[in-house]
Order: C-alpha cells, then structure tokens, then sequence
C-alpha cells in the first residue's frame, strides 16, 4: 500500500487474506487506507485500471468488466461508493454514492448521496454537488449541478469555463415522466453546434425549480428560482419568470393526448443532436489521445454511451407513437368538436408514419451533412493541435472565429439533415425550431 504518498509494506498473513483482486490492484499501486473494506468483482480486468495516483478509500464497490479507471481517479471520500460498468477519465472524484453505465471525463467529479444510472456522460469538469440524480443524461464541460436534484433525460450545455458555466440549482428537478406513463421527454438545454465550442453563453435554472419535459432552453436563459417551466425558449437569452396556471378541475382520462406538436417535434430535436454530437465524438474527439493507458478505450466507451442514448430515445418516443392508437379512440369520444379534427389528425400521422419517421432518423444522412464545412473545421483543428497540444479543451477554446463558425455550421447542418427530414414526415407535428 501507500499511504502519504510512501509505499507502505503489508506483512505476509494480511496478503493472504485480501481477495486476489484486491490484492492486485494494491501491488499494481492502487492506494486503499482500508483494503480489506473494498470489493472487486472477479470480473473486474485489472488492466483497466490504473495505478497511477488511484486512491480507494474504505467502502468501495467495484464491478463490472467494462470498467475503466484512470490516472488520478479517487473514490469514496465522502462516503462508499459503488461503481458498475463505468468509464473514468483522468483525476475523476466520486466521493459517494452509486455510478453505473456511465463516462466520466476529465475531472468531473461527483459528491456524495449521486446516484447515475446508465447511459450518463459527464465531460471535462463537469460535477455535481450531494444527492444528485442522473440517468440519460449528458452534460457538457463545466456543467455544475447543486445538491438534492433529479435531472434525468437532458443534455446541458453552456459556458467558457469553471468560472462561467452552466448551472442548475439546488432542489431542482426535470420531469421526466408523464401522467400517461410515457418518456418521450428529452429536454435540449443549449444545442450540440454551438455548445461544444465551449464559448456560448451560461445556462441558469433557479433552485427549487423545475422543467417539464421534453422543453428546449437556449444559451444565456436564467429561469427564476422557484419556476416550473413547460414551455420552450429556443431562442434563449431571456429571463424567465414563474407561469400562472389557472385553477382547474377537469376530468382526467388516462391515454388521452391533446395536442401533440411540441412533444414529437423536441424528440426529433433532441435525437438530431445526439446523432451531431456522435460525429463530433468521430471525428474530434478521437483526433484527442487522452490518457495514453485508458485513452481509447474511455473514447469507445463515450461512443457506446451515445449509441445507447440514441437507442433509449428512439425507444421512448417508438412507445409514444404507439400510444396514440388508444388515444385516438379517446379523442373520438371526449375531445370537443373544434379541436378534435386537428389532434386526431396529428395523432394519426405519428402514429401511422413512425416506421417513416424512424427510418429517417436512423438512415446516417448526419454523416454526409456539411462535408465542405466539416473538412475545412478538421483542418484548423489539426493545425491547433500542433500549435496547443492534445489537451481537449485547451485546443477548443483556442478556435478563432472562423474556425469555429466552421464547425458549428457543420454540425448544425448535420441536425438540419436529421431533423427537416424527419419532420417532412408529419408536417402537422411541427412546431417552429
């Protein structure tokens, strides 16, 4: 063991009675102040893990033959952790809690009482205060999260830096399931063309607040502490304050939607710049080493997390498409006259054209999208490289103008491509982007 940074000698009975996997990872360098309080699955590959400043504190739980664990990596300060199947970039701190199926880069760090579920990525410095509920749910560089919240089914993005990021508050929640029992909910909070430039403007959502999903936010929006939010602010840059709702008490009939523009137009949305994102992550992304032991393996693994995330929403919103068989035979029966037209026949177009609606989605037309802009971008970026380093955000901040604006039309050309052909499918669907 080490202890202090000195290695400290174990005498031979205590070798004996660890478990071998423990008992590896300790001679490979891993430092545990109490070892014979940690557990490590059988299954665990030794060789993903690093020796190198990994600390374990007293409690920790690892399993799982994909995980991965990098340089510097501390787990359970706080409190004991169970890690499952996750990615850990370099300088990673989980400080308690539970993590499973997710990708952590670069120093994001976590405190203690989170619990990630599957299919999160965390970037560069991304971190959440104590109790902090994630699952789907991918937040850019900076992204900071207060304590006491759920934030499940979003991605966030904004901000230059740990002194100007994008921030939820404490006490905060994203509504992610509905009364009809679906979760076609994604919310888009700033966009994938612009945020992974790192120069956009902060998000704010207030604390002990809320957005019902699927809403899209844009960059430089602050929402009052306190609001529930339902509606869009795409445009972004706005205060929003508190929606007075009038008092009601009308009759609830479970399967029954009415109008349905917003919510099959954000999921469209939202999946456009997942399918964006995955092309940034080919070919950006994998142009940064990284950690020279873990690098590329913490690479596929952020790959195999959008992969999942692009499979999850296409799920969702498949079960939704599939709802409106019900709710259609309601709308016939209770919706009034005025309305009922337009609903029905915006519910029958979803539900009637999904197979189309899917195809378009997943036919990788974002691959062929603004090859022109997207070369040029690859260009400067490689030049930048050999100017900064392969320190990832260092080199992206360093982009001029035009090299940016190069990169963001190539990705917002590849949402455009997803997105318009998708809505082409269901043209009553459509709300404004």
């Amino acid at each position: 063991m080490r202890k202090c940074g000195k290695k400290v000698k174990m005498d031979h009975e205590s070798e004996k009675m660890l478990p071998l996997p423990v008992l590896r990872l300790i001679k490979k360098g891993v430092f545990m102040p109490t070892p014979f309080s940690v557990d490590i699955g059988a299954e665990v590959d030794p060789a993903r893990i690093s020796g190198e400043g990994v600390v374990f504190y007293g409690g920790t739980k690892i399993y799982g033959s994909g995980t991965l664990i990098s340089a510097g990596t501390k787990l359970g300060y706080e409190a004991p952790v169970t890690l499952a199947d996750c990615r850990l970039g370099r300088g990673v701190e989980l400080k308690g809690g539970f993590f499973e199926s997710s990708v952590f880069l670069a120093k994001a760090t976590m405190a203690t009482g989170a619990q990630v579920r599957a299919g999160c990525l965390l970037e560069e410095e991304a971190n959440g205060s104590h109790t902090v509920g994630l699952k789907q749910t991918i937040l850019f560089p900076f992204v900071t999260l207060g304590s006491l919240i759920n934030f499940c089914d979003c991605l966030l993005a904004g901000g230059t830096s740990r002194k100007d990021h994008s921030e939820v508050g404490s006490s905060y929640i994203h509504f992610n399931y509905t009364p009809n029992q679906d979760k076609a909910t994604p919310s888009l909070l700033g966009d994938v063309p612009r945020g992974v430039m790192l120069r956009e403007p902060p998000i704010f959502l207030g604390g002990q607040g809320g957005l019902v999903g699927p809403v899209r936010i844009g960059f430089g929006t602050v929402i009052a502490a306190g609001t529930i939010r339902r509606g869009d602010c795409p445009e972004g840059g706005k205060l929003l304050r508190g929606e007075e709702l009038p008092v009601s008490a009308e009759t609830f009939r479970p399967g029954l939607y009415g109008d349905i523009r917003r919510r099959v137009t954000n999921n469209i949305v939202y999946l456009a710049n997942l399918l964006a994102l995955r092309q940034w992550y080919i070919h950006v992304r994998g142009a940064f080493p990284g950690d020279r032991e873990t690098g590329e393996a913490l690479h596929r693994g952020a790959m195999e997390t959008l992969d999942k995330a692009v499979a999850e929403r296409l799920t969702r919103f498949r079960a939704l498409a599939e709802k409106m068989e019900v709710s259609m035979d309601l709308a016939e029966r209770f919706l009034p006259e005025e309305t009922r037209g337009i609903i029905l026949s915006q519910q029958r177009g979803f539900h009637d054209r999904w197979p189309e609606i899917e195809a378009s989605l997943m036919d990788r037309r974002e691959e062929a999208a603004g090859l022109e802009a997207r070369d040029g971008f690859l260009g400067q970026l490689a030049a930048a490289i050999t100017e900064q380093g392969d320190d990832y955000i260092r080199v992206i901040q360093s982009l001029d103008e035009g090299a940016r604006s190069s990169g963001t039309t190539w990705l917002k050309q590849a949402v455009d491509a997803v997105a318009e052909r998708a809505l082409a499918k269901v043209p009553l669907c459509r709300v404004s982007p």
